[in-house]
């Protein structure tokens, strides 16, 4: 019994013996992770505190008009005076166009204008004087054949009332010396007709002819205009898109010139617009060049609901509008090429 009783205790000792180990270890690691929680928690709000939020970075770019020269006249390319990153002042010729069909339509218009102003002059000098002459000889005939029938209806006239000639001679007579009278005023009017030349309404019709063909002309003459197209402002010519003996059709684009306007655009929300309005001045630098400069916005426009900002939450926020913003640089900037990269820094204060 008693054998019995000393082997519990000493296995309640063992057991009391391996519990108080097993006890500390469990504290140590307990005490650890609280300190590195802690630590982990004071680092957070160190950071939070310390570190600020950075600003969002607004980049743009540099940019330049560009025209496409192109004409009404459809015909072959002769001869390209300028090639690709060439500069060129306003009135340089840059290409010839030549077109066969537009030279002998102008050569046609050129012959209807001479014709209708022949005609022209043809109506102002009126008739010529031999047609006058004829037709007044012709006058002076039907006048000699009215006289003699007149004289022929006298005489029946008094022989039908002495009774000698029967009233059908007497009729007969008659109608000779009124068909002679007719003829006579016919030909009279031909006369004053030939005299007096053409008509006010033919004159002006002839004047419309040659109104027609001289229309012609300038039509013909302002398509050979653009046969020769010329620069129409100082620029760069960039793309020059046909090859010399290419057809080209009208208004096919024959180059693009790229005038010396350069100037920067930025696409920004529209937060960023109470600073900012037509005329204001503000910083940008130029990391291509390493430089910062001042520009003037001048244009502001927004660019649809297709380039809205969208809002991350679904309350507290709303979705902002981009609007583009375009600015010239107040002095020129040497090397500032279209393409290059533009950081907006603030307002000029």
């Amino acid at each position: 019994m008693e054998e019995r009783m000393n082997t519990v205790r000493q296995q309640d000792a063992l057991e009391h013996y391996d519990d108080k180990p097993a006890t500390k270890r469990e504290k140590g690691l307990v005490l650890a992770m609280v300190l590195v929680l802690a630590g982990v928690a004071a680092l957070a709000v160190i950071g939070f505190l310390a570190i600020k939020p950075v600003p969002d970075t607004v980049q743009g770019q540099a940019d330049a008009t560009e025209i496409r020269i192109s004409g009404k006249l459809p015909g072959r390319v002769a001869e390209i005076y300028v090639g690709e990153g060439q500069k060129v002042k306003a009135g340089d010729t840059l290409v010839h166009i030549h077109s066969s069909l537009m030279d002998a339509k102008m050569e046609q218009a050129q012959a209807m204008e001479n014709a209708a102003a022949a005609t022209n002059r043809k109506v102002d000098a009126g008739t010529r004087s031999q047609i006058i002459n004829a037709a007044y000889d012709v006058y002076r005939q039907a006048g000699a054949a009215r006289g003699i029938a007149e004289k022929t209806y006298r005489r029946m006239e008094n022989l039908y009332a002495n009774g000698v000639v029967s009233a059908q001679k007497r009729d007969e007579a008659k109608a000779a010396y009124d068909a002679a009278a007719a003829g006579e005023d016919a030909a009279r009017n031909q006369w004053e007709l030939a005299k007096s030349g053409a008509q006010q309404e033919d004159k002006q019709a002839a004047q419309a002819m040659v109104n027609v063909a001289r229309g012609g002309v300038k039509e013909a003459d302002a398509m050979l205009e653009d046969q020769y197209l010329v620069a129409p402002c100082d620029g760069i010519i960039t793309v020059v898109y046909p090859h010399a003996s290419e057809l080209v059709m009208t208004g096919a684009p024959i180059m693009t010139l790229q005038q010396d306007d350069t100037f920067m655009v930025f696409n920004v929300r529209e937060t960023l617009l109470k600073d900012i309005k037509r005329g204001t001045k503000i910083r940008v630098r130029i990391p291509a060049l390493d430089k910062e400069a001042v520009a003037t916005v001048y244009y502001i426009q927004d660019m649809g609901s297709y380039a809205n900002w969208q809002a991350t939450k679904s309350t507290g926020s709303y979705d902002a509008r981009t609007f583009e913003i375009k600015a010239r640089p107040d002095t020129p900037i040497e090397n500032f090429l279209p393409g290059m990269s533009v950081i907006y820094l603030g307002v000029q204060k």
